[in-house]
């Protein structure tokens, strides 16, 4: 039983070191007049869709779930 324990602890540190690590950190949507009240990501992508004042770079990977990895700035 005392092994198990150990084993389930040690599997618990192993994992939380991975999840703590392979973390990424995206920008935040900015809390300024511009981005307020933004609610649809169609609203995204006047501004940063292709040809637009600031398009998305290059290398963003095409997904227009805006909000899956950006979320807004509180203040």
């Amino acid at each position: 039983m005392r092994s198990f324990v150990g084993f389930f602890a040690f599997a618990l540190v192993i994992i939380g070191v991975l999840f703590v690590f392979s973390g990424r950190k995206f920008p935040q949507i900015p809390a300024d007049p511009a981005h307020a009240g933004i609610t649809k990501e169609a609203n995204c992508m006047s501004c940063h869709g292709p040809g637009r004042t600031d398009p998305l770079k290059p290398t963003h990977p095409p997904k227009f779930s805006c909000f899956k990895c950006h979320k807004a700035r509180r203040g």
